[in-house]
């Protein structure tokens, strides 16, 4: 898989943050989050993050896209699926998903039903990747693969 030079590109916002700067304390969040194993909202995230505006929900937009693309980069479930739009309903907001296609992930309408099924098998293999062990790769599943196949058998 190729991932976008761009979307490692620093990007600096008006409070003088960077995405790679919000990144790693994200995914920390995000990683106690998915113990939890329920979703959370742009607007909490900014909170717990302590952003400030203006463009709080912009910063974290940036550094979860960030996050994708370390996570494409490695082959694990995107830990971004835990971050829903609460004007969408248990999604999250379009950008998640313009993201995730420019990565090579998804191919479809944001809004369709084939991003409920991509968001559904996206968050469940990130919840079983990151909360089932604690940390990554303990469980002795290969990242992705294991997750899917753990997920799935958690299902059934």
């Amino acid at each position: 898989m190729t991932v976008i030079a761009a979307d490692l590109a620093t990007t600096t916002n008006v409070e003088g943050n960077t995405a790679q700067m919000i990144a790693p304390r994200l995914r920390e969040h995000l990683r106690t989050v998915a113990e939890q194993r329920l979703p959370v909202t742009y607007q909490e995230v900014a909170e717990a993050l302590g952003l400030t505006p203006p463009n709080t929900i912009h910063q974290v937009t940036e550094a979860l896209e960030h996050l994708m693309t370390e996570d494409a980069a490695t082959d694990r479930p995107f830990i971004a699926a835990i971050v829903i739009s609460k004007a969408r309903g248990g999604l999250p907001a379009p950008g998640f998903f313009d993201c995730a296609a420019r990565l090579g992930r998804f191919d479809g309408d944001a809004a369709g039903p084939e991003a409920w099924a991509f968001h559904a098998t996206e968050l469940n293999a990130m919840v079983t990747f990151w909360a089932a062990s604690g940390s990554p790769g303990e469980s002795g599943l290969n990242d992705r693969q294991g997750a899917r196949q753990a997920s799935r058998s958690i299902s059934e």
